[in-house]
């Protein structure tokens, strides 16, 4: 059994990770994201994840575009892995593939990317882009990873699809890590699990309880037999870590009791986009509350909420059912990343130890 790797979410926006009016110690500058990447390479995580946003929405009225500041942020680090999201749709693959090479080699092999179909229609609309129905996204997904994976691996690329098309299409330099580049993807829908059961390395999963992390796990490993592959899961949690259960669950009270009403009411109207517009209904967010969505990946459901051995021995429960990445998210940046990185992950890896012992 492999162990466990922790990766963070960048603050490449403002308004920190919660739609609340708490005040938070966290930052979207550049000078600020090169700091906490610092902090995270120093504090045992192995991955930063980088969101894509174009739009204001949920309150996040400035953003730094993702691949371009993980280049930056790849100058500044030695060992972090750093996974750039993307819209199929915004970017044309073949380009965003020569980006993703490009990323490779000035990060020497650290290069990773999140392919998001999108939720959010105004930023399509916004930039004269059409708006596809929500399976329809999930197919361009599929086929903007054949692209990517066909100009890393040929020596000349070609593709024919319904939504792009390569034509003998050179690429040089190959990624530094070759075809082997890593993939993530999210998405709650069947045909999000159908893309990842078929094209992806790895399957993010928004917070959950622990029966519905499980149930999508072998939902999709399932899925990925049925294709002769095999998945990786990751899952996303907000963790508040304190000294006393009691503090950490206050805090969670105030970041909700200040929640940003007209923000999340707002998020949970454009989401509808996404979620509630799959053909099973099942998609990103369809069942979430209103507390759910003051994180806006659902992040609270995970439960990594307590004391530093409380929040490990939750995510030890996560590892049991499967999960090969835990996704953080943090409300004060300057201090919490550090402190999960020094507190929590040294827990978790004395109890990763224990349990492959009891295993073997």
């Amino acid at each position: 059994m492999s162990s466990l790797k922790f990766a963070y979410w960048v603050p490449n926006v403002s308004g920190g990770l919660v739609v609340s009016k708490l005040p938070q110690k966290t930052d979207w500058s550049f000078e600020a994201n090169k700091r906490y990447a610092r902090i995270a390479e120093e504090s045992n995580y192995d991955l930063a994840l980088l969101q894509t946003r174009f739009f204001a929405s949920y309150g996040a009225e400035y953003q730094l575009e993702a691949i371009t500041l993980a280049s930056a942020l790849a100058a500044s680090t030695e060992k972090l892995n750093l996974i750039s999201a993307v819209h199929p749709g915004l970017w044309h693959p073949g380009v965003y593939a020569k980006m993703l090479a490009t990323l490779d080699h000035i990060s020497g092999g650290r290069a990773a990317v999140n392919i998001v179909s999108g939720w959010f229609k105004q930023e399509f609309t916004g930039y004269g882009e059409p708006w596809l129905e929500h399976d329809e996204r999930y197919r361009r997904s599929e086929e903007f990873i054949q692209v990517l994976r066909e100009l890393w691996t040929k020596e000349q690329a070609n593709f024919k699809g319904d939504f792009y098309r390569i034509n003998d299409a050179p690429f040089k330099p190959k990624p530094v890590q070759g075809g082997d580049l890593p993939i993530f993807q999210g998405g709650n829908s069947t045909a999000a699990k159908q893309m990842a059961a078929k094209y992806s390395d790895y399957y993010f999963m928004n917070g959950n309880t622990l029966e519905g992390f499980e149930k999508q796990i072998q939902e999709v490993r399932a899925l990925a037999e049925q294709e002769g592959r095999e998945v990786k899961f990751a899952a996303h949690g907000f963790v508040i870590v304190r000294d006393t259960e009691e503090e950490a669950h206050q805090l969670l009270h105030d970041i909700v009791h200040y929640a940003d009403e007209e923000a999340v009411e707002g998020f949970q109207e454009s989401v509808k986009q996404a979620g509630q517009s799959a053909s099973d209904g099942e998609g990103m967010w369809a069942n979430s509350s209103f507390e759910d969505l003051v994180q806006y990946n659902d992040g609270f459901k995970t439960g990594l909420i307590g004391t530093p051995e409380q929040v490990a021995d939750r995510i030890i429960e996560l590892k049991k059912l499967g999960i090969d990445v835990i996704l953080t998210a943090h409300f004060h940046y300057e201090e919490d990343l550090g402190r999960f990185g020094k507190e929590v992950i040294p827990f978790v890896k004395e109890k990763e130890a224990a349990l492959s012992e009891v295993l073997s």
